[in-house]
């Protein structure tokens, strides 16, 4: 396929001018912007690209972008799925088959995310992997979004990974356990058995006996408790409540961990909010 330069131009200008600071995390500082969203630095910065590599590309005059570049502009600007087929189209290349993986979020839940300065969240797809943390939500469970394979999600490490258990109350383990393998039977039931979460199901089968246990008694239709009982390794027990934002198209989540005002749980929450606990991991 031919490369559109003029029409990759005017969409890559026009998604730089639609896009704020605060939609990508970047500070609006105090001086008047001239200029209506980004500034090509900064769209270039996000990209991972030159300014001048960037800045060409915005002209109609740059090089052929590669498949991967394309992909680092299409997370840079927080595209959606059908906005990065599009400009794949424009760059001359094929999209590939649409999956029930997709690890890119949409714009608005990155935005929800990006304006909890005081509050652990994190964003996660239906098989439990972590694919966006804050800073509290890291201080509070650890950086879960460095995981590789099928170690990405809880599911796969509550089974084969003690430490992984170590975070959460162990009165709650139990049902932790009948929770991780109802929700696996159930996504993979959904996506069929040539999905990620039917081979999920196939390692876990393999490598532990609980898992083994749990998945022959056909149990479906559990849902996560709204109070949490997490172990800080510094904090100690917080028992805080899980309120859930779900994006329904990509089926992604968004998960933020509240305590009642003038609970022990609410000033221990402080504390890590305000950076007085770090995470050990």
């Amino acid at each position: 396929m031919a490369i559109d330069r003029i029409g990759l131009a005017d969409f890559l200008r026009r998604r730089r001018e639609f896009l704020q600071p605060e939609d990508v995390g970047l500070p609006r500082g105090i001086r008047r912007r001239r200029t209506s969203g980004l500034r090509r630095e900064e769209a270039a910065g996000l990209c991972h690209m030159s300014t001048d590599y960037y800045s060409r590309l915005e002209q109609g005059r740059g090089p052929h972008p590669s498949e991967q570049m394309i992909a680092s502009i299409a997370r840079g600007f927080h595209l959606v799925h059908d906005e990065c087929d599009h400009l794949l189209l424009l760059a001359g290349h094929h999209p590939a088959p649409r999956t029930d993986d997709s690890d890119q979020i949409s714009p608005g839940m990155l935005r929800v995310l990006s304006r909890l300065h005081d509050t652990p969240a994190e964003i996660t797809n239906e098989l439990g992997e972590t694919l966006r943390q804050n800073a509290p939500g890291i201080a509070l469970t650890g950086n879960t979004t460095h995981y590789t394979g099928p170690a990405r999600s809880i599911a796969y490490r509550w089974f084969t990974d003690p430490a992984t258990r170590q975070r959460y109350a162990a009165g709650d383990h139990d049902f932790l356990s009948r929770l991780f393998a109802s929700g696996t039977r159930e996504i993979a039931t959904l996506r069929g058995p040539d999905s990620r979460a039917a081979r999920l199901a196939e390692l876990l089968l393999a490598r532990s006996e609980e898992f083994r246990t749990l998945w022959h008694r056909h149990e479906v239709g559990l849902r996560p408790h709204d109070g949490k009982n997490f172990i800080h390794p510094e904090l100690g027990r917080l028992k805080l409540d899980c309120q859930i934002l779900l994006d329904p198209v990509q089926a992604h989540y968004l998960h933020a961990f509240t305590a009642p005002p003038d609970t022990e749980s609410y000033e221990k929450l402080r504390l890590l909010t305000v950076g007085g606990s770090q995470p050990t991991r």
